[in-house]
């Protein structure tokens, strides 16, 4: 096996809250993102959930993060794109990476949108059939985040102060090159190599190459590769479920284990029509999660490595996980804080 060095590390929060007090679960995202930056984590993502108790909408968000922070790199995992206009997304996003200098970071994934029928006409102008919510939104996205002029030479967008030629405002340069795919298919990871996205892999992916979750995943990462197109090199973040229980107290670690054993089941074979492979959770001892980590056979792959932080878990806990993490395991996988080379 090769040797593991990773030079990137972030963590993925799901950003939850109280329905009652939405403001207090908020603003302790925004404080670990602030807490993260604090231990020289490299990047902060974010989930954007619709219709439950987390971010709805991760642009304003980020943006706010972007005024807690000044170095750490922000992140959106991902935008579902049926939900969201190309070019207003476009504008939202690139409003918050001039806000952010340059540090914002766009997780996108395509298809019908999971609460389109629910919401009908309070999403949707028309027939929802006659919408195209595939990979072509992506790339319109793309297009617009490259800022070139819109309509022939007399195209201008005008005010009281004058007349402007017709291009998205403001414009962040390099924003297209910080897209990031959701890959777990073949399809997935061989459009994004195609079309120039980065590629974000996490702990599940479609089993339609075969029934192990490490195999299937190097192989979706092979397929990746020899699709890149691009001059520049591409960039492959890699998720994994980490808890260590160093800092927790005894009630917190058995929580955690808890939690563990009730998702084991899951990873024993594969899951549903689609056959989704689910990686195991690494919980234990940063000792034990570290010896884990050396031999997935997957990080020799990638230099970034997301710490993906579980979903019904609580604000100081997820401060003692991420603080654990980097103190404990990410000196093991080679990182050095600081040492992250420029995005």
């Amino acid at each position: 096996m090769a040797p593991i060095q990773i030079d990137r590390i972030a963590f993925l929060t799901p950003g939850n809250f109280a329905p009652e007090r939405p403001a207090e679960g908020l603003e302790q995202a925004l404080d670990l993102i602030a807490h993260g930056e604090a231990l020289g984590y490299d990047g902060a993502w974010v989930r954007q959930r619709h219709l439950e108790p987390g971010i709805g909408a991760a642009a304003p968000f980020l943006a706010a993060a972007s005024q807690r922070t000044r170095r750490i790199e922000l992140g959106s995992a991902v935008i579902q794109l049926g939900y969201e206009n190309p070019f207003r997304l476009a504008e939202d996003l690139s409003l918050v990476d001039v806000l952010a200098h340059g540090r914002l970071n766009v997780g996108v994934s395509v298809g019908s949108p999971p609460f389109g029928a629910l919401l009908g006409p309070r999403l949707f102008d028309g027939d929802p059939s006659t919408i195209d919510f595939s990979h072509a939104r992506a790339l319109r996205l793309a297009d617009n985040l490259r800022g070139e002029p819109i309509g022939g030479e007399d195209a201008f967008a005008s005010n009281a102060a004058g007349q402007y030629r017709a291009r998205l405002q403001p414009f962040a340069p390099g924003l297209v090159d910080r897209l990031w795919y959701g890959g777990g298919s073949n399809r997935s990871v061989e459009w994004a190599g195609r079309n120039g996205f980065n590629l974000l892999i996490g702990n599940l992916n479609s089993g339609e190459n075969g029934d192990d979750f490490h195999q299937v995943q190097r192989a979706h990462l092979d397929l990746y590769r020899r699709h890149w197109q691009q001059p520049r090199p591409p960039r492959i973040a890699l998720g994994r479920v980490i808890v260590p229980l160093d800092g927790a107290d005894a009630a917190t670690r058995a929580h955690y284990l808890q939690f563990a054993a009730g998702r084991h089941a899951r990873t024993l074979a594969p899951q549903g029509e689609r056959r989704t492979l689910f990686a195991p959770d690494l919980v234990g001892s940063s000792e034990q999660i570290v010896e884990r980590l050396l031999a997935d056979p997957v990080l020799p792959e990638v230099r970034e490595l997301r710490l993906e932080l579980p979903y019904e878990f609580t604000y100081p806990q997820y401060r003692q996980i991420i603080s654990d993490f980097v103190r404990r395991i990410a000196p093991a996988l080679g990182w050095k804080p600081g040492a992250a080379p420029a995005a």
